[in-house]
């Protein structure tokens, strides 16, 4: 049996946080709202916002098809995304 980690939704938001400061070190992730569209409040392009997932998936193994980039447009989304597939 293999033991999968259990993330919680608060240290989702951290890693989150963590990886989008890699992108965006200038960005004031205490202003951003949980419902708050990441990309436009944070400034960073599809590019920017592609690499942040990819580095996701790098930490957590979860894979992001294309088609769901559309879901996750907030803080809130992504983490429900993220914690429905882990």
């Amino acid at each position: 049996m293999v033991a999968t980690k259990t993330y919680t939704a608060a240290e989702l938001e951290a890693l989150s946080i963590e990886l989008l400061g890699q992108i965006a070190p200038e960005a004031d992730f205490d202003e951003l709202e949980a419902d708050e569209d990441i990309r436009e409040a944070l400034d960073i392009d599809s590019f920017d916002f592609l690499n942040f997932l990819i580095a996701l998936n790098e930490k957590l193994g979860v894979e992001i098809p294309e088609a769901d980039y559309g879901q996750l447009n907030t803080m809130e989304e992504l983490i429900a995304y993220l914690q429905a597939r882990l």
